[in-house]
């Protein structure tokens, strides 16, 4: 069992010359924060308390991420205009949820079919909007619609849309 031995030694040897070669060396560093801090107020509850990370440890050096911080909101590729109804075919269990910006046309259209919306339990992505007060503007308006300020390019790439305000059901996209 010589040949044991050897590949042992060998493997031994190996492993202190790989790991001694094997420092890190920084190509780029663009700088910048981990983005985990700004999805607590989205979903607090899904922050793991044990992970490595804590929200504890944000708050401690920058202070808290607050809903405002991720504003303004703006979407290139998205403005208010008229949208054909379409079908889509999607899972029964997708939550509806409607894409609105901050101006007049998303006020109007938020008000017309806030009880629709209710009666869906839609959840709102504001894809433009500037400000906290037009954010609080919209949810007194949805009367108590659950609404957050998201970019919305990529999802108005996937939906192939160019305007809100949208309806966004697993039968259809509707205005």
């Amino acid at each position: 069992m010589p040949w044991i031995r050897a590949l042992a030694a060998g493997a031994l040897a190996l492993g202190g010359l790989t790991s001694a070669q094997a420092t890190l060396t920084v190509v780029a560093s663009h700088g910048g924060m981990l983005a985990r801090p700004y999805y607590a107020p989205i979903a607090a509850a899904d922050v793991d308390e044990n992970d490595a990370y804590s929200a504890r440890d944000e708050a401690t050096t920058h202070g808290p991420i607050r809903e405002a911080d991720m504003l303004p909101v703006a979407s290139d590729r998205l403005t208010p205009g008229h949208v054909e109804p379409r079908k889509l075919s999607m899972p029964a269990s997708m939550t509806p949820f409607f894409i609105i910006g901050a101006g007049p046309l998303s006020l109007r259209w938020l008000k017309q079919r806030g009880q629709r919306l209710h009666q869906l339990h839609a959840v709102g992505l504001v894809v433009n909007v500037q400000s906290v007060d037009q954010l609080q503007q919209l949810r007194a308006a949805g009367n108590g619609l659950v609404m957050r300020p998201v970019a919305g390019d990529d999802i108005a790439a996937r939906l192939h849309l160019s305007h809100y305000p949208v309806l966004v059901t697993p039968q259809g996209i509707q205005q």
